[in-house]
């Protein structure tokens, strides 16, 4: 005789040990612990715990003696208590359900309501994610853009598009450049690129961070790590007049101290 399938008992919850067992069970009368591990193939050490299952869950029952000897349920009877027990768990669940709904409705229906106290505070740690933020912002500038420029850069003073179309615009552009951007050739060529296309440009011989200061509304400015420098840089966008207003003071009084590029 072929191997039998367990397939639906294990489909019902049992393990495929159990399922042999109960299998074998129904082919004998009565069986001893022995016999059903030899017939159904569990291995001897296992086999009692996988009985004492099947009595547990009903679908086999034990006569006392000595050896004890184990009877299974009628199959009708097996299948309705595994059948029994899905309802019971199903049931179970569907009352988790109903608590779980009223539990998270009340919070989620105040959170539809609810503005973020910080929704106006964007946190950047990404190059690729930076750089491509920066242009954006420089994009929605209608009257006015003051930048505290130093590397590392966000996106290469060569390949700031973004900064030429705002100047082509006609967008007012004040920088203020650390004097170690005279080390670099292609960037000090760029730089003299912008002023040639409107941008007004001085020289600081060392800024405390990188700013960006768009029509006094919004701001960026770079927070470095105190550990790791400028190798490692979160930046911060605040959407807030009051602050875009008191740092456009602070750059005022690096302007005023520098001098012309």
């Amino acid at each position: 005789m072929g191997q039998p399938d367990t397939s639906p008992l294990v489909n019902l919850g049992l393990t495929g040990y159990e399922a042999n067992a109960y299998i074998a069970l129904t082919r004998r009368g009565r069986a001893t612990a022995a016999e059903v591990a030899r017939l159904a193939g569990v291995p001897r050490q296992r086999v009692y715990d996988v009985l004492d299952e099947l009595v547990r869950r009903g679908l086999a029952s034990l006569e006392p003696g000595r050896p004890v000897r184990y009877r299974a349920a009628a199959p009708s009877d097996a299948v309705g208590a595994l059948l029994a027990e899905h309802r019971a768990s199903l049931e179970r669940l569907e009352r988790d359900a109903v608590e779980a709904v009223a539990l998270l409705t009340p919070a989620y229906s105040d959170g539809r309501n609810a503005n973020d106290p910080l929704g106006y505070i964007e946190v950047l740690r990404e190059p690729g994610a930076i750089g491509k933020r920066f242009d954006e912002l420089q994009g929605t500038a209608e009257r006015e853009i003051l930048v505290f420029t130093k590397p590392p850069y966000a996106v290469e003073p060569p390949e700031n598009v973004a900064g030429r179309e705002l100047l082509a615009r006609g967008v007012a552009a004040r920088s203020v450049y650390e004097r170690a951007v005279y080390d670099d050739a292609a960037v000090v060529e760029a730089v003299r690129s912008f002023i040639a296309a409107g941008e007004q440009a001085r020289v600081v011989d060392e800024l405390p961070l990188k700013l960006v200061v768009i029509d006094e509304r919004v701001s960026l400015f770079t927070m470095e790590d105190p550990v790791a420098g400028a190798s490692d840089l979160t930046i911060m966008i605040v959407e807030h007049p009051g602050l875009a207003r008191l740092l456009k003071l602070a750059f005022e009084h690096a302007w005023e101290h520098g001098e012309p590029f």
